[in-house]
């Protein structure tokens, strides 16, 4: 009963192991670049989702 709940949680060992999977495919010195680009691209989204927040605002007025 316990092992149905249990296949479906990440434990810190599959994260570790991701984790050294994803090091071992990109290398040391090509991650940094990726994450950079991840949270230039979230940033990217945030601004835009604001813009059109807004937008609606203006053309009620």
């Amino acid at each position: 009963m316990t092992t149905g709940i249990l296949l479906g949680v990440i434990g810190p060992w599959q994260i570790v192991i991701i984790l050294v999977i994803i090091l071992l495919l990109f290398g040391g010195k090509k991650i940094p670049e990726l994450m950079k680009g991840l949270g230039k691209g979230i940033k990217d989204f945030k601004d835009e989702m604001e813009k059109k927040e807004d937008d609606p605002e203006k053309k009620k007025e």
